[in-house]
């Protein structure tokens, strides 16, 4: 089910949800109202930051750097025998 507020409507919605949320962090302690101050702040600088980030089109975005196979190809020498079984393992081999 769909509601449409009027502007009437709408800025007196705005009033009493202000008094409500006043209402509401009159009750809480200090230490409580510290944390929901940082809380809102981040919020706000969140959606600040989201819309900056929209009029930019994400030019200033890095690019993802991948790996590249093959780059230390013949820098490393392993010996001949590299795949042999070891000596100190044949007890343990069938």
């Amino acid at each position: 089910m769909q509601q449409t507020i009027n502007k009437e409507q709408e800025s007196s919605t705005n009033i009493s949800l202000n008094d409500e949320v006043l209402k509401i962090f009159a009750k809480m302690p200090d230490a409580l109202k510290i944390e929901v101050l940082h809380y809102a702040e981040y919020l706000l600088n969140k959606g600040i930051a989201k819309s900056s980030d929209v009029a930019i089109a994400g030019d200033d975005i890095p690019k993802k750097k991948y790996r590249q196979a093959g780059t230390m190809t013949g820098l490393i020498l392993m010996s001949d025998d590299f795949d042999e079984p070891l000596a100190e393992m044949q007890e343990y081999m069938y």
